[in-house]
């Protein structure tokens, strides 16, 4: 995967980069049986009130059925192709299965057109391929990481993450995860293996404000311009620094701990993530 970068000719383009899609995205249409439409609600409840601000407008999307499952235990699939997912970083692979079924799963980095992934406990721990954490090799770097078995996928899904099975305690398989948190995972949980694909997306800059606003998010005006009865940070003669960052609610913003003190699954996490 690589990035584009332009030429300063507009303002919008100076700092402009985003990622090339030649050469990475082998199909243009999505699988017609997989996608289904995706409503807007612009931040708008069912009484049409606004209750979440600085959303509206954006580009159409179709949802990609994705399957994060991999239910289908020891029947093999063919990469399709590999395609662009509006709704979400990395990209994703359409899969025809063996008994005729076609699926989409995250793509992998190094997966291709015409190889073939499968799921189950006997399969191989190569790229692409599904496994239980009790039947993938210590020190494997793995993606699209399962929290309880048969949940489905629910960690290490966005473009260019991974996590690291670093061993084993008993029933439970000891994992790094992008944060830098060390926890602990039933070993009947399922995982991918290999690194997550478009790791350069992390490199791309929209270059201006209304790439944001095809993304459907709205100008988002800062606390500190705002009026005492408005924000905590508002107010004062001139400018001011607003005081201690926090949430428009008054919930300090930078440092708090908000994770629940005695919540069920701090037991499972060995090391907090990294600051």
């Amino acid at each position: 995967m690589a990035v584009r970068k332009f030429k300063p000719t507009t303002p919008g383009q100076r700092h402009k980069i985003i990622g090339v899609f030649k050469g990475t995205i082998t199909a243009t249409t999505p699988e017609k049986s997989l996608t289904v439409g995706k409503r807007s609600t612009g931040g708008r409840n069912a009484a049409g009130h606004l209750t979440t601000r600085y959303r509206g407008g954006g580009h159409k999307r179709k949802l990609r059925l994705i399957d994060f499952k991999r239910v289908k235990d020891g029947v093999p699939a063919v990469v399709k192709s590999i395609e662009y997912d509006p709704n979400r970083s990395a990209r994703i692979a359409l899969l025809y299965y063996t008994d005729g079924e076609k699926a989409y799963m995250v793509a992998p980095n190094g997966l291709e057109v015409g190889q073939t992934v499968v799921s189950g406990p006997d399969a191989a721990p190569e790229v692409g391929n599904c496994l239980p954490l009790a039947k993938i090799p210590v020190g494997t770097l793995i993606h699209c990481i399962e929290l309880r078995p048969g949940q489905g996928a629910s960690m290490a899904r966005s473009a260019g993450t991974f996590a690291q099975l670093t061993s084993r305690e008993g029933d439970y398989a000891i994992i790094k995860l992008p944060s830098g948190e060390t926890r602990k995972i039933l070993l009947a949980c399922k995982a991918t293996i290999g690194v997550v694909g478009n790791s350069d997306h992390a490199l791309e800059q929209s270059g201006k404000a209304g790439r944001s606003r095809w993304l459907g998010r709205r100008p988002h005006n800062r606390g500190v311009v705002m009026n005492p009865v408005d924000h905590p940070m508002g107010g004062g003669e001139g400018r001011q620094s607003g005081g201690h960052p926090r949430s428009r609610t008054g919930l300090y913003a930078k440092g708090l701990k908000t994770r629940a003190p005695k919540k069920a699954s701090s037991k499972y996490i060995i090391e907090r993530r990294k600051k």
